[in-house]
C-alpha cells in the first residue's frame, strides 16, 4: 500500500492543514465561518465513533469472556490490569515531580503576565473548585457504588459511564458461561455478529477521519486566537517553559515506563508498538478524548499489535476510563508549576501527597465531566496551594490536554500488550500498515 493511503498519513495531513486553516481563518477574520461551517463537521465525527463505542465495548467484552470460559483466568486478567494501571500511574506522577524540581518552570513566569493570567481566567475556576469540593464529599467508596448502575439503559445512554457498562457487559458474559451451551449460543452468536458488524462501521467512519480531524483541529486553532491569533503567541510563549517540561515529562515516561513494561512482559519493542498504535494517538490528539478513540484503538490493538479480543475488550474500556498516565503526569508538573509561580515551596512530604492524591484522584474521578482539571483542583486542595492558580495555565491546557490524551491512549494499549503477552493471549504484530 502506498504511504499516502495509509491511516496515519491521512490523518496527519488532515491534522496539518487544519492547523493551517485555523491560522488563516484567525489572521483573515474566519472566525464564525470556521465555526458554523466547519466545526460541525469534526463534531459529527466525533459523534459517529461516540456512537459506537458502547455497542463495541459490549459485544467484545462479553464474547470475549464466553469464549475464556474460565472466571479463575477473568478474575487474574482483572487483577493484572488494575495493578499495571496503577504502578504506571505512581512513575508518571514521579516523573512529572522530577522534571518540574529540576527546571523550575514556575520561577522563569514573569508577574505581570502571572497577574494578567490572573485576572483572565478567574472566572472560569470557580465552578471546577465547586464541582471538587462536592467530589471530595463523597464517601471514599462511592467510586465503587457508581460502577453499579441502576439501570442499564441510563447508563448506556451517556459515554462517561464506561465503568458501568464494562460491569453490566461482565456480569453477562460470566451468566452467558454458566448456563448450557445450547441456550447460551443464540446469545453468543448475536454478540459475536454485532462486534463483526461494527468493527466495519468503525473501518467505514475511519475513511472521513482525516476530514473530521481537519474540522476539529482547525476549531481548535480559531478558538484559542480568539480575534488576536498574535495574543494567545505571546501566551504560549510566556507558558513556553511549563509546556516543554510537560512535554519532556510525557516523553520520558513514553521511553522509560512503556520500554521497561515491554521488556518485563513481552518481547516487543517501543519502535514497533509506536508504529501499531500511531493512527489512534494522532486521533486522540485531534479529539482529546480517549473515550471517543476507543473504537479505533481497540482496532489497532488487535489487529497491529494481536492483542487477543478477550484481552483488549476489557483492558482498553476500564483504561479509557481510569487509566490516565498522561494527566497525572500533568497533574504533577502543574501542582508545584503554580505553586512555584506564587512562591510557594513544597517540602517533599507534601509532593509525596502530590503523588497519592493525583494516583487516586485519576480513579475516583472516573466518568466526571472536566475531569482533568478537577484532579487539578483536589492535589492543589491536598497540598494547600491557592487553586486561584489553576488561572496560570487554563490558557495553554487545551493544547496539553491533547498531547496527554494520546499518552493516556498509549498507556492503554501499552498495558493491554503487558497482560496479553502475561496470559499467553499476544498474536504476531502487523506494524506495517
Amino acid at each position: 500500500m502506498p504511504w499516502y493511503k495509509t491511516l496515519h498519513w491521512q490523518i496527519l495531513s488532515g491534522l496539518i492543514a487544519g492547523l493551517i486553516f485555523g491560522i488563516i481563518a484567525t489572521l483573515t477574520g474566519l472566525q464564525q465561518f470556521t465555526v458554523d461551517f466547519i466545526e460541525p463537521f469534526g463534531t459529527i465525527f466525533i459523534r459517529m465513533l461516540q456512537l459506537v463505542a458502547i455497542p463495541l465495548v459490549i459485544a467484545s467484552l462479553i464474547v470475549g469472556i464466553t469464549n475464556l470460559n474460565d472466571l479463575t483466568k477473568l478474575s487474574r486478567m482483572g487483577g493484572k490490569t488494575i495493578g499495571i494501571y496503577m504502578v504506571t500511574t505512581v512513575f508518571a506522577i514521579t516523573i512529572g515531580l522530577t522534571v518540574v524540581n529540576i527546571f523550575e518552570p514556575g520561577k522563569v513566569l514573569p508577574e505581570e503576565t502571572r497577574d494578567g493570567l490572573f485576572a483572565s481566567y478567574q472566572e472560569n475556576i470557580e465552578g471546577q473548585e465547586e464541582a471538587a469540593t462536592e467530589l471530595l464529599d463523597r464517601s471514599p467508596l462511592q467510586f465503587i457504588v457508581d460502577i453499579v448502575p441502576a439501570n442499564f439503559f441510563e447508563a448506556a445512554s451517556d459515554n462517561t459511564n464506561m465503568l458501568q457498562i464494562v460491569f453490566v457487559a461482565l456480569i453477562i458474559g460470566i451468566g452467558l458461561m454458566r448456563i448450557p451451551e445450547d441456550k447460551s449460543k443464540i446469545l453468543v452468536d448475536f454478540f459475536d455478529s454485532l462486534n463483526d458488524v461494527i468493527i466495519k462501521i468503525v473501518e467505514m467512519i475511519m475513511k472521513i477521519a482525516p476530514f473530521g480531524v481537519f474540522a476539529l483541529i482547525a476549531s481548535v486553532i480559531v478558538d484559542l486566537g480568539g480575534e488576536d491569533l498574535r495574543r494567545t503567541a505571546e501566551l504560549l510563549q510566556a507558558l513556553l517553559m511549563y509546556g516543554l517540561v510537560v512535554v519532556a515529562g510525557l516523553i520520558l515516561h513514553v521511553l522509560i515506563v512503556y520500554t521497561t513494561l515491554f521488556k518485563m512482559f513481552s518481547n516487543m519493542s517501543l519502535l514497533n508498538f509506536l508504529k501499531g498504535i500511531r493512527p489512534a494517538q494522532l486521533l486522540g490528539f485531534s479529539t482529546s478524548s480517549s473515550l471517543a478513540t476507543l473504537p479505533l484503538t481497540m482496532e489497532r490493538v488487535e489487529k497491529k499489535l494481536g492483542v487477543h479480543e478477550e484481552v483488549a475488550s476489557f483492558v482498553l474500556p476500564v483504561g479509557a476510563t481510569i487509566n490516565m498516565d498522561g494527566t497525572s503526569l500533568y497533574q504533577a508538573v502543574a501542582a508545584v508549576f503554580i505553586a512555584q509561580a506564587v512562591g510557594i515551596d513544597l517540602t517533599v512530604s507534601q509532593q509525596l501527597i502530590i503523588v497519592i492524591t493525583a494516583t487516586l484522584a485519576s480513579i475516583g474521578t472516573a466518568g466526571v465531566p472536566g475531569a482533568g482539571i478537577i484532579m487539578l483542583v483536589i492535589v492543589l486542595q491536598a497540598v494547600e496551594v491557592p487553586v486561584e492558580g489553576i488561572a496560570l495555565i487554563l490558557g495553554v491546557d487545551r493544547i496539553l490536554d491533547m498531547i496527554r490524551t494520546a499518552v493516556n491512549i498509549t498507556g492503554d494499549a501499552a498495558v493491554s500488550v503487558a497482560v496479553a503477552s502475561t496470559e499467553g493471549r499476544l498474536g504476531e504484530g502487523h506494524f506495517d500498515d
